[in-house]
């Protein structure tokens, strides 16, 4: 008696999974790690292994953006359109990206970056500010780069208000918004709901994308959960190189979304050689969970914070986590770095106070 034979529609098929695009921002959010002190040189070594394991895009500007090197968020080594210029003359395959805040970059820059070889564009903004990119979306659009719309700190507002803001990115020419979890402080149904909400809202009109950061050790877990909820585009970095305990690490992101069957298109082992050889000789401080930067997660602190609290803690004495702390209670923003030496001020005098009235009671 012969065995029956199992036809091929009788075997369970696995269902195939949508690809996510993964944008390194090693050379953009990396620059708050390393105090904007990229040389050409780093730029180049990191943009050839990037490109050779299949990133697609690959963002290149001071930490805060073009126009971002400056006394109050710190000069660059190199100017930025210089590095954008040498990582396009690097890049084989990756386009470069360029990150944007309005107000701090302007048109003229955005320009000055195109012609550099930039071919696309990432306008960020406060999450409910959204208003203020209209002119640079379409200043973007016109010049044919690919535009991105970034709401920095979402945690801040609810799924609902994202998606308003959302729909004003993607009504003034953005081709995809991100949910951007600016703090780290996002836990889990956080991202998947502000996902979810930015989708109900646009439908196929633009794609969604999150950015994730380690301050609560999220970053990695917290993509996975808003690919699933519908994001397309995911941010990383090598090492996990970036603001406050760092960005979700790109190598750690490609080897996730493979062990899941999500296809990126970015060889594993070519990430995690361009992690371990190319960037980690080049810090020499490697952003990790310590008290200050889990503080910024924990009360919902901008991630690049973290330097200028180190600095002002060290000048006037004061715990940088306190000054982070009190940070996330004024409830303060990206653009606002200079109001940290008054919180270490603050401290500080309260200190001084406090022991002249014990030393007083004694």
């Amino acid at each position: 008696m012969s065995t029956p034979t199992m036809t091929s529609d009788a075997v369970a098929q696995e269902p195939v999974l949508e690809k996510v695009r993964i944008t390194d921002s090693t050379l953009r959010d990396g620059s708050h790690a390393m105090a904007h002190r990229f040389t050409e040189a780093q730029v180049r070594s990191v943009v050839n292994a990037l490109d050779q394991a299949g990133v697609e895009i690959i963002e290149v500007t001071h930490g805060d953006g073009l126009g971002g090197s400056s006394f109050n968020y710190g000069f660059s080594a190199v100017d930025d359109i210089q590095l954008v210029a040498a990582a396009v003359d690097e890049a084989r395959q990756a386009r470069i990206a360029v990150l944007m805040l309005p107000g701090l970059g302007t048109v003229k820059n955005l320009k000055q970056a195109h012609e550099a070889g930039a071919q696309v564009a990432r306008i960020a903004t406060h999450c409910t500010e959204a208003d203020v990119s209209r002119q640079h979306f379409k200043a973007a659009r016109e010049l044919g780069m690919e535009t991105v719309g970034f709401l920095m700190l979402s945690h801040r507002a609810t799924p609902s208000k994202i998606a308003e803001q959302a729909r004003i990115m993607v009504d003034a020419g953005a081709q995809c918004v991100y949910v951007v979890d600016s703090a780290g402080a996002m836990v889990l149904g956080d991202a998947q709901l502000r996902v979810q909400a930015v989708i109900d809202e646009i439908g196929k009109e633009a794609q969604v994308g999150f950015h994730g950061h380690q301050n609560l050790s999220m970053g990695v877990a917290n993509s996975v959960l808003a690919y699933q909820a519908g994001a397309r585009q995911i941010d990383g970095a090598l090492l996990a190189l970036g603001a406050g305990a760092g960005n979700s690490p790109t190598e750690v992101l490609a080897a996730t979304f493979e062990r899941l069957g999500v296809p990126t298109g970015v060889d594993v082992q070519a990430a995690l050689a361009a992690a371990e050889e190319i960037v980690k000789p080049m810090v020499s401080r490697i952003p990790h969970m310590d008290r200050s930067s889990i503080v910024q997660g924990y009360a919902g602190v901008y991630s690049s914070f973290l330097l200028h609290a180190e600095r002002a803690g060290a000048r006037y004495g004061v715990p940088p986590h306190e000054i982070l702390q009190r940070v996330g209670e004024a409830g303060y923003v990206g653009g606002q770095e200079d109001m940290i030496i008054d919180i270490a001020l603050q401290i500080a005098q309260e200190r001084d106070l406090g022991d002249v009235q014990a030393a007083g009671v004694r």
